[in-house]
């Protein structure tokens, strides 16, 4: 299996090869790389495609000390290094979208373009944050199994085609292995008064009925990127590139078609 021996971690990631342009694509928080196979398949005739599972998720081998975004927009940068790519188009889906967003402002010259699906710059008020202590006190102590699954993949997935798979996954792997992930979640910064520092051009998409990050959230973002022209609004809840991948890969396709060469 393909893993880069980088920054203390055995990051496990998945590229398609070729000789298109390349773009790299993070998860979002209690996903895997494999939640982008409807964009490999979308993209990889053209581009070269990679997918990665960050600190904590898929089969990265975490080394189990607490770490930030900003560690894993490290991760990134040095998988960038690890696969001889000078510059690239970086973006993921919510925890995926922090870590790109915070990449961008490490190192400009590395991202050719930023792709944010469901994703923000700031941070959850407290009514959301202490929602998502119950649940993660819940998870630690009790497990997924306790039907927490169901209650959690009805906010990020809400699609029975695809909730089964994801709550196997979690029910599979060790409760305590989700602590220092969330709480890199729950203790990240705001960024929101540096966007204006990303001048690359980038493209903002959010599904209509996510509850995890709303809307407005997604606009605040885009308003603040000057590379961005608006939200591209689709229909699905938090992960609708999973969900509803058939629109989110046209504003993709589009996006990387009309960047600079």
């Amino acid at each position: 299996m393909p893993h880069a021996q980088i920054n203390g971690q055995s990051i496990y990631f998945q590229d398609t090869g070729g000789d298109g342009p390349p773009v790299v694509l993070a998860h979002g928080f209690l996903m895997d790389s494999e939640m982008f196979a409807p964009q490999v398949a979308a993209l990889r005739e053209t581009h070269r495609v990679i997918t990665w599972d960050e600190r904590g998720f898929g089969q990265t081998e975490f080394n189990g000390q607490p770490f930030s975004y900003w560690d894993s927009a490290a991760d990134c940068l040095a998988l960038l290094d690890h696969l001889g790519i000078d510059r690239a188009v970086v973006g993921g889906m919510s925890q995926g979208g922090f870590l790109s967003l915070r990449l961008a402002l490490t190192a400009p010259d590395r991202v050719r373009g930023l792709i944010l699906l469901d994703t923000q710059a700031g941070v959850d008020d407290a009514e959301t944050k202490a929602a998502n202590d119950g649940m993660n006190h819940v998870w630690l102590t009790d497990g997924p199994e306790s039907g927490l699954a169901d209650i959690v993949a009805s906010i990020i997935i809400d699609d029975p085609d695809h909730s089964p798979a994801w709550i196997a996954k979690w029910i599979a792997r060790p409760k305590e292995m989700f602590e220092l992930p969330y709480q890199c979640l729950t203790t990240r910064d705001d960024i929101t008064d540096r966007l204006g520092e990303i001048t690359c051009p980038a493209i903002v998409v959010h599904g209509i009925e996510d509850t995890a990050i709303t809307m407005d959230r997604a606009e605040i973002l885009a308003d603040g990127l000057v590379g961005c022209s608006g939200v591209v609004k689709v229909s699905g809840a938090h992960a609708a590139n999973l969900t509803n991948p058939e629109p989110v890969n046209v504003a993709i396709v589009e996006f990387l078609a009309d960047l600079p060469a």
